[in-house]
């Protein structure tokens, strides 16, 4: 079942990269962008992560960002540990967070993304995410959520496709 404006965020208490525990209910009092990723070499995701970690300075000001993939936590850390994220990244093998929140699979969207967003794909392969081991579903679409101060859902966000993200932009202050 898809989440929408509203609605309560459910709980996640996972081990980050780094080995260190998370909680969602920590981030109570700060507005958090929780963005869901498909595996740890997916080409697309690797863009996302980049360029989230490049305007980090600026939005950090505004929320926090928590990163979970569908990958092995020893994939996920091994190909993470190469940008340094100055946010937390976590694995949910299991994909309970997932299932609780709505984040679904689709084998046109994995085909969509694949075609209209080739050249996206192909300059991330290029900067060396070949996604030569998946350690997931390639059908798993990307979603987004940002949680306001209360923990309640301002913007829920499902991706159409393998490379679809909500726009950071579009929710950042004076933009």
């Amino acid at each position: 079942m898809n989440l929408k404006k509203g609605d309560i965020a459910p709980e996640i208490s996972l081990i980050d990269i780094n080995g260190l525990p998370f909680n969602l209910e920590t981030l109570k009092g700060k507005k958090v962008l929780l963005t869901f990723y498909r595996f740890a070499q997916c080409p697309f995701c690797n863009l996302r992560i980049h360029d989230i970690i490049k305007n980090y300075d600026e939005y950090k000001e505004h929320f926090e960002v928590i990163a979970i993939f569908e990958s092995k936590h020893e994939t996920l850390k091994k190909k993470m540990d190469t940008y340094d994220s100055p946010f937390r990244i976590m694995a949910d093998r299991e994909r309970r967070y997932y299932k609780s929140y709505g984040v679904g699979k689709s084998f046109c969207g994995m085909l969509k993304g694949m075609f209209f967003r080739m050249p996206s794909m192909i300059l991330s392969m290029f900067r060396g995410n070949i996604p030569l081991y998946v350690d997931s579903s390639p059908l798993r679409m990307p979603a987004d959520f940002l949680i306001d101060e209360d923990g309640k859902i301002e913007i829920a966000y499902y991706g159409k496709d393998e490379g679809d993200h909500l726009d950071i932009d579009s929710i950042l202050p004076n933009k």
